[in-house]
């Protein structure tokens, strides 16, 4: 089955319905359109508002470190995955798994250590458990992401020790559109998966006080085309995926309270598959595999198979509200409350083969008080409860109930203009309970404490530098605990945390459970306005405990694996500078690098991206905007013990847009990737040694807002 015979009348005529809408206002661009001034460059804006930080201030002269997509860039860098979205930031990779999956990587970390919200609410989707589960949110629905890194992390959870990736969205109204109806359509296509996607989204006046908001997308793409490949379209690449979402909010003076219903599915081809160990079991700290040695692996060169895929759908509903000044002394109260309904299958040839179930609601409130004594700070709680279940072929693990509590606070002090202080503190409770167990796997309940101080100094105008410590407590994941079984997308069988008695495993792997703890420093320097622009930021991470996947046993790509805890560290630095040569003209350089190694010394850890370094030139002329960008990444030679070398590519990237200002906003552009068609193999993916990247490729894409 390749593609999913479900209607979305809703996405779909709003499309038409907005087009319409805006066709009788034609473009009623400025006529002096040819004689404008360039438009402004956007890091020239004079602040820089992240919605994730506790405080309406402006980021670039806070601590954490921090990066943005929004707007037109946002736009023209969207792509089917988050991951893929996001990979172009600095000290921002992605996991890929074909077309339809990839996570964002931050600083050489993944899931579940790098957490990814929807406007501050968790997911409760299964991207967690493995690479090849899709991360449900759509980029060509977002209005901002946000990418945070540093000591207000905390805010979102003692695990999120990689960072925090915000995606923002319109879906609850948070003010009144200016006019009866605002919004937008946007379409796009490619040429190296075939890829049709479109999206629409109106925000309406009910009355005085309410606004109604709908938005859908629809997006199809066959399997991606490979330069040089002996197979030119690789099998079970192809993506298809459908959203709708309906919300209204109460809007008035002093803030909002809304509510949206989301509807999400997809279904996407698992490229690389094989059956030629599923019948392998853990006996003891090695393998027994009652194979023939037959391999079913799906190249399709022949037809004989066609790739397994997975058939998702997910149902959501979110609660957001803000008040302002609701009590003396409380500045704002914020609350985000969801509840989530997540399910896929895993088919082959027309079977389900397993099925991946979550279920879970999270609220969250966070209080902004007024200055007490020069401290000015956000106080909050969240409470979060889930289950999750696996059922077929590949059950790694029980049905498992989760249960998180976590109170925090972030404390802000300026001693003076130039100088100033941020704290902040959590503590979260958690409990994993197995339901229905046949082993009788035992319950894990856990409370770690996190903390962070970071001193920022203003040592000259639009110039700071911010040195920051955090000790952060992460707590095991329930499939880190638990898991017992195959694990045919990342070639492996799993043995989790618990005794090799209730897992796999040999008695001598087993030791006793513990808490993740980090301890991170980090420095950042900044030039913030200006024509010259940087930012340099160094960290370096030790990590306690640290859980991770031992290989036990191997043969061929098959592995026996561990859950394991060790010391390990992550010492690395990103940059990006940029110089406005002329009104017209700027260039970029920007780059980032990470080492993982255990303390003890020995193997690196698996999956750590290459060093980047790269370029681009920018180009303002009238209503047109082009770039020009190019970056090597090096070889990968670095490999944990089990690994293979990954070798380095050169990827040049174009784009050029052109954009109209009137009653609407139209904006089209044109977008070359991987121009020298270099074959490529991304180090950070499960499947860096069968599956590589797409080849050259074409984007074309119009947006036009109303």
């Amino acid at each position: 089955m390749r593609r999913k015979a479900l209607p979305l009348p809703l996405a779909l005529g709003l499309m038409a319905g907005a087009t319409l809408a805006a066709l009788p206002a034609s473009a009623q661009q400025n006529d002096n359109t040819d004689d404008q001034a360039p438009r402004q460059p956007s890091h020239q804006l004079d602040a820089v508002q992240v919605s994730a930080l506790p405080f309406d201030e402006d980021a670039a002269s806070g601590a954490s470190s921090f990066g943005l997509l929004e707007d037109s860039l946002l736009f023209q860098r969207s792509n089917a995955t988050l991951g893929n979205t996001l990979e172009g930031l600095p000290g921002v990779h992605s996991d890929t798994f074909g077309g339809g999956s990839s996570r964002p990587v931050i600083r050489g970390q993944g899931a579940p250590r790098v957490s990814v919200l929807s406007d501050g609410a968790r997911l409760f989707d299964a991207s967690d458990i493995s690479p090849d589960h899709a991360t449900t949110v759509e980029p060509m629905l977002a209005r901002k992401v946000e990418v945070l890194r540093g000591p207000s992390t905390l805010l979102y959870g003692g695990g999120a020790i990689g960072g925090v990736v915000n995606v923002l969205d319109d879906k609850v109204p948070t003010r009144m559109p200016d006019r009866p109806v605002e919004g937008f359509v946007a379409v796009r296509g490619n040429t190296v998966a075939n890829e049709k996607a479109g999206a629409a989204g109106i925000t309406a006046r009910a009355g005085d006080h309410f606004a109604v908001h709908v938005e859908g997308s629809r997006r199809r793409a066959d399997d991606y085309e490979v330069n040089g490949f002996t197979v030119p379209d690789i099998d079970g690449t192809y993506a298809d995926s459908d959203n709708v979402s309906v919300g209204a909010s109460w809007i008035g003076e002093r803030g909002y309270l809304g509510m949206a219903y989301s509807y999400r599915s997809d279904i996407y081809g698992l490229p690389g598959h094989s059956h030629e160990f599923e019948g392998c079991e853990a006996d003891g700290d090695q393998l027994s595999c009652d194979g023939d040695g037959h391999d079913h692996d799906h190249d399709h060169g022949e037809g004989e198979h066609t790739p397994p895929y997975v058939d998702l759908d997910a149902r959501r509903i979110d609660l957001r509200g803000e008040y302002r000044q609701p009590l003396p002394g409380i500045e704002k109260v914020k609350v985000r409350s969801s509840h989530t309904d997540y399910r896929h299958h895993e088919i082959e040839e027309g079977e389900v083969g397993t099925t991946f179930r979550h279920k879970g609601y999270e609220t969250r409130v966070e209080a902004e008080h007024a200055p007490i004594g020069g401290w000015h700070g956000v106080v909050g709680f969240q409470y979060a409860d889930h289950q999750f279940n696996t059922q077929g072929t590949e059950a790694l693990m029980p049905k498992t109930d989760t249960e998180t509590l976590g109170v925090f606070a972030v404390e802000h002090y300026r001693f003076s203009e130039q100088w100033h202080l941020e704290v902040g503190a959590r503590h979260e409770h958690q409990r994993l309970d197995p339901v229905e167990d046949p082993l009788d796997r035992p319950s894990y309940s856990d409370s770690a404490n996190s903390l962070s101080a970071a001193l920022t100094w203003a040592f000259l105008p639009d110039y700071n530098v911010s040195l920051s410590a955090t000790r952060a407590q992460r707590m095991p994941h329930a499939q880190e605990m638990y898991a017992r079984g195959v694990h045919l997308a990342t070639n492996t069988y799993e043995c989790g945390l618990v005794s090799s008695s209730y897992t796999c495993g040999a008695p001598g792997d087993d030791s006793a459970i513990h808490k993740e703890t980090s301890r991170n420093i980090g420095l950042n320097l900044r030039k913030v306005r200006g024509d010259l622009t940087f930012d340099v930021g160094l960290f370096h991470n030790q990590v306690d405990n640290y859980i991770y996947a031992r290989t036990l046993d191997q043969i061929e790509e098959f592995r026996l694996i561990k859950y394991t805890q060790d010391d390990v560290e992550f010492t690395g630095a990103e940059a990006e500078m940029r110089y406005q040569w002329t009104p017209r003209w700027s260039t970029t350089v920007f780059g980032d690098i990470v080492k993982a190694q255990f303390s003890r010394g020995g193997n690196e850890l698996p999956r750590i991206p290459a060093k980047r370094l790269g370029g681009r030139v920018n180009t303002y002329w009238r209503a047109f905007d082009g770039e020009l960008e190019f970056y090597r990444m090096f070889p990968q030679n670095d490999i944990a013990g089990y690994e293979s070398r990954t070798p380095g590519y050169d990827m040049l990237n174009a784009t050029l847009s052109y954009t109209l200002e009137g009653a609407q906003r139209y904006s089209v552009y044109l977008r070359g990737s991987n121009l020298l068609g270099e074959e490529v193999w991304n180090h950070t993916s499960f499947l860096a040694r069968t599956v590589p990247e797409p080849g050259r490729n074409l984007t074309v894409g119009m947006r036009m807002e109303f």
